[in-house]
């Protein structure tokens, strides 16, 4: 990877604008050191006006520099319109697995009392995502079809990532489809978990169908878990994991590609925030960029260069000591706006590296 280059992926409404705050923490004035960041316009007009090709372009240059900082951007919702950009730069770049960790905001109270983390590792490519539609009749009889596919490749991804995670973190691998009622269609990801559970015996494996895992994912909140998952199941259940622990913006997401040597070896990163572009909070500087913070600071963690894990763990940290000393937005119960966070974490991050500088 092209450490010190990051692809920015610019978006629409607010997805825009808190996009524009976590730039403001890559600034050589703050981390010490220049970043290359070209930018792509991912907005919903110039994806219509360019038939899409912005994105692959994007994905491009995320392919060859390794690393993608993206926006949160609109799907319109016409059957005939351009559709979603993210299926396109997942499948352009390689990217196999979706990683959304559900973590402790300090000093917000999660809720139902879960305390430990929990990541959902999901398929990143395939799946309802992927999947061929069509209708045929009319009136009454009109039937609709649609047709998915999952790779056997990816779920192997799916579920070694998994219970590599668990195996780094000390949490128990919980979940998985709903592979009774589709052995065929579904119980390909359990056999790859099973088979993931066989190489790493020392992890703790507690297999579920879906919806018990929905059912059971309060009540089990003692140790942390990974829960591997299909697409949809996957997006749906990170909807739920991240307000857990007090808002959806409480953690980043990361698209992680791989190439022939296996999944301790990404060959590139995409972050981005779970949550969407809240056209309702646009223009009001009252938008939590957290996500989108802690989004730009796992890029830098992730990199092969020390001076960029450094910077990456000063962000990082500045922005939940920032939230645990009060600094917070309106959905975490406080009064300050997405500049003021930003601005905040700016002169937190800038300390902590000068500090350490001096040790």
């Amino acid at each position: 990877m092209d450490t010190r280059t990051i692809v920015v992926l610019e978006g629409d409404q607010t997805g825009q604008e808190l996009l524009e705050a976590s730039l403001r923490v890559l600034q050589p004035d703050v981390v010490g050191f220049e970043l290359a960041l070209p930018r792509f316009d991912l907005s919903l007009g110039t994806r219509r006006t360019t038939s899409n090709g912005i994105v692959h372009e994007a994905a491009r240059a995320i392919a060859d520099h390794g690393l993608g900082l993206k926006a949160a951007t609109i799907t319109p919702e016409g059957r005939d319109d351009i559709g979603s950009p993210n299926r396109i730069l997942r499948e352009d770049i390689g990217g196999k697995v979706i990683v959304r960790t559900g973590r402790r905001i300090p000093g917000v109270l999660p809720v139902g009392g879960v305390h430990a983390p929990i990541s959902v590792v999901r398929m990143a490519v395939g799946d309802a995502y992927g999947a061929k539609e069509w209708r045929e009749g009319d009136g009454e009889d009109e039937v609709a079809f649609r047709t998915e596919r999952i790779e056997r490749k990816i779920c192997h991804a799916v579920a070694e990532f998994a219970f590599r995670q668990a195996d780094r973190t000390g949490a128990k691998v919980f979940g998985g489809p709903k592979y009774t009622v589709s052995p065929v269609y579904e119980g390909m990801l359990k056999e790859e978990m099973d088979a993931a559970a066989g190489r790493h015996p020392d992890v703790p494996y507690e297999p579920q169908l879906i919806d018990a895992t929905f059912a059971l994912l309060i009540s089990s909140s003692g140790a942390p878990m990974v829960i591997p998952a299909l697409n949809r199941d996957g997006d749906i259940l990170s909807d739920l994991v991240l307000p857990l622990f007090g808002s959806i913006a409480g953690s980043e997401s990361l698209l992680v590609a791989f190439g022939d040597e296996g999944v301790d070896r990404p060959t590139a990163l995409m972050a981005e925030a779970a949550h969407g572009t809240a056209p309702a909070l646009e223009g009001k500087d009252v938008a939590n960029p957290m996500a989108m913070i802690l989004a730009a600071a796992a890029l830098l963690a992730h990199a092969d260069d020390e001076e960029c894990q450094q910077a990456g763990r000063a962000i990082r940290e500045a922005t939940l000591e920032a939230v645990a000393e009060g600094i917070r937005t309106a959905d975490l119960s406080g009064h300050h706006g997405t500049t003021a966070f930003a601005d905040e974490v700016v002169r937190r991050t800038r300390t902590k590296l000068e500090v350490w500088a001096a040790l």
